[in-house]
């Protein structure tokens, strides 16, 4: 139902405990300050309670997910909860998380909405992938795709980005689940790890580690802490994932298949409770593990990733990457020269709080979700 339609219904004392957002658009600076290209920051929405992900379906409407548990769908001045969400685990980072459309929607058979979530047994909480149908604002057909091998405590570290590559496999990180970090280097383990999935949740016979007695088939690649941006570039094909680190050592790796990214043998960050480094040697290439393209020390508490493609309206960040923070509540805007990043830029830093997804529009502007109890849809706009 329209939380819009809702809210006229309730009652006025009721709207002091009730959150709903809106779809009415606000500019909220014209003219913000960056390098070779002037913006225009606009709020699509607000009052969204911690949104994690965004989604473009083919017609240009957009899903977004809230982590207590709610799916909504923007369709220009109007935001509908739609119902049919699977029960989640809210606790901590825990919740519904990330939002992703098959690439193929408009196909016959191929009109998957998927999700990722958390839930929960009597052992702790595990990530898990599912997929339904859109019917008008009800999720329909719903099936639960996988589940994370091993449920366990505490709730954070979910990972859960999903990311599609040109042959329509399905990309799906899971991060270390915070309390045992070397779980991210055990092949039998998916937590720390980057997957890879067919479209309906089977494995791909040529995943890199599919036929090892002693591993797990559905991983891709591993010694990640908590993957939280995750593209595939669509010129080259190539994985590009941001991460966290611990304090310090964020990280933008290119991830290939079967390859070793170091937590918690290898980081640049320092122990949470000693303040010490994880590895005295902060080089992993000797150890057969993959150095990051990028660490980013101090962190920028990395979260959301996307693309600037070749035919963009911000000529001059044409081929950049555009990373989200969180704590640092900024876009880092990374330009490469033949292949290598050479200059970084901060981009609206403090304009709307902490970053948790950035995503390229299908008309070539760039949105952005804020992660608040109180948070919004933001769409920047090249005005020159």
């Amino acid at each position: 139902m329209n939380k819009n339609f809702l809210r006229a219904l309730l009652p006025a004392g009721l709207l002091l405990t009730a959150s709903f957002s809106t779809g009415a658009e606000e500019v909220i600076d014209d003219s913000v300050s960056s390098e070779y290209q002037s913006l225009k920051l606009v709020r699509i929405a607000d009052g969204l309670e911690h949104p994690w992900s965004l989604a473009f379906l083919p017609d240009g409407r957009m899903l977004v997910t809230e982590r207590p548990g709610r799916l909504n769908l923007i369709d220009g001045g109007e935001v509908t909860e739609i119902g049919g969400v699977p029960d989640v685990h809210v606790q901590n980072q825990g919740g519904l998380l990330e939002v992703s459309v098959h690439p193929e929607y408009e196909s016959e058979g191929s009109d998957w909405i998927y999700l990722t979530y958390s839930k929960a047994n009597g052992d702790g909480t595990t990530t898990a992938l599912a997929r339904a149908r859109l019917d008008g604002d009800e999720l329909t057909d719903f099936e639960e795709l996988f589940t994370q091998d091993r449920y366990s405590d505490p709730g954070r570290h979910y990972g859960s980005k999903l990311a599609w590559t040109a042959d329509g496999k399905l990309l799906m990180s899971i991060g270390d689940r915070g309390a045992e970090p070397p779980r991210a280097q055990d092949l039998g383990d998916h937590a720390g790890k980057l997957l890879r999935l067919n479209d309906d949740g089977s494995v791909p016979e040529d995943n890199p580690f599919v036929d090892h007695d002693d591993a797990l088939p559905e991983i891709y690649s591993y010694g990640h802490r908590n993957i939280q941006g995750l593209i595939v570039h669509p010129e080259t094909g190539h994985i590009w994932a941001t991460e966290h680190g611990p304090r310090g050592g964020d990280e933008l790796n290119l991830v290939r298949a079967g390859e070793n990214y170091g937590w918690p043998e290898a980081s640049k960050g320092l122990n949470y409770r000693t303040q010490e480094p994880y590895f005295e040697d902060t080089q992993r290439s000797v150890e057969g593990m993959i150095d990051p393209v990028i660490d980013w020390t101090p962190s920028i508490a990395a979260s959301g990733l996307a693309y600037v493609p070749e035919d963009s309206a911000f000529e001059m960040w044409r081929g950049n990457l555009l990373a989200g923070g969180l704590r640092s509540e900024q876009i880092r805007r990374v330009h490469f020269i033949d292949g290598e990043p050479v200059h970084e830029e901060e981009l609206i830093r403090g304009k709307v709080g902490r970053i948790r997804d950035v995503r390229m529009g299908p008309e070539g502007w760039i949105y952005l979700l804020s992660d608040h109890s109180d948070g919004g849809l933001y769409r920047l706009e090249a005005t020159e």
